[in-house]
């Protein structure tokens, strides 16, 4: 999970690496992004807009981008505790490349607009920790609820999406738990989950997000930052008991000599190998399940 002892393993990668952290900072300042992804071989002609989308508790901002043409099965992703920025925006782009209608949305849209980080600003610095503080606290799990039930309904209203078809979602980091209580407040359109390094996916509370597994009805990859396994070794096979109890496929894998936070290309972790990894992955599971 992101918190001080994440930031600890970010400072240790990068001591035994090339990239500094001001290096890192001014290639991620210099364009919004580290690194650029690939684009699918079959990429489509695609289209996006900044949307607003009205929910429960206000209008909160987001990203919607689709193939040019035609209609295709909708996806809402919620990202990281770094929120709805440029590499977020660009997975978007190669999600809706290979033929899915895509929803990124700013979880943190009750205190501010995204995005809400300036150049070289990430995770790791505790001025930046202070600063996201108080938007993380302004959420709840029956205000994420609410808010899943809106973004879906946005999705759903729109004429590039296929409603004849399942909806996925998808979320990194603390979007992990978004993805579970997504798809349990909305079984009957949810119909694939990946989450990727996320945080806090089990615990003993009722409203936990392991807890919330018998109300879901979909398939599922859960791929795991090493060091988050190192840290807590025995939540994966919780999840797995959990989601073989309601007879619900999941793919759970450790990925290996990964970081928690791996997977979005701004990452000061990102590793590109097992990122593309973890990304064909979800293509499978979302062809499969959508």
């Amino acid at each position: 999970m992101c918190d001080e002892f994440t930031a600890a393993d970010n400072d240790g990668h990068l001591d035994q690496s090339a990239v500094t952290r001001r290096s890192f900072g001014a290639m991620a300042g210099a364009a919004g992004l580290a690194v650029l992804l690939p684009v699918p071989a079959d990429a489509k002609p695609i289209a996006g807009r900044d949307v607003t989308i009205d929910t429960p508790d206000g209008k909160a901002d987001g990203y919607f981008v689709a193939p040019a043409t035609g209609k295709a099965p909708g996806v809402l992703i919620w990202p990281d505790i770094m929120g709805l920025r440029p590499a977020f925006r660009q997975m978007a782009d190669r999600l809706a490349q290979s033929g899915y209608a895509v929803l990124v949305v700013n979880q943190f849209y009750r205190s501010v607009k995204a995005p809400f980080l300036g150049a070289g600003e990430s995770y790791d610095q505790p001025a930046v920790r202070a600063k996201i503080g108080p938007f993380v606290n302004a959420l709840s799990a029956e205000g994420t609820v609410r808010d899943a039930l809106a973004f879906t309904a946005f999705l759903d209203a729109q004429k590039q999406v296929d409603k004849k078809r399942g909806l996925g979602t998808s979320g990194y980091c603390m979007g992990g738990p978004m993805v579970f209580r997504t798809a349990a407040a909305n079984p009957s359109r949810i119909k694939a989950g990946a989450t990727f390094h996320g945080g806090g996916l089990v615990g003993t509370t009722p409203n936990s997000p392991n807890l919330l597994i018998p109300q879901m009805k979909a398939r599922y990859l859960i791929a795991i930052a090493a060091n988050d396994d190192a840290r807590s070794p025995t939540e994966k096979d919780t999840l797995r008991t959990a989601f073989a109890a309601a007879k619900l496929p999941a793919e759970i894998e450790v990925y290996r000599g990964t970081l928690h936070g791996w997977c979005p290309p701004d990452s000061q972790v990102y590793d590109a190998a097992q990122a593309d990894r973890a990304w064909a992955r979800m293509l499978a599971l979302f062809a499969k399940a959508l």
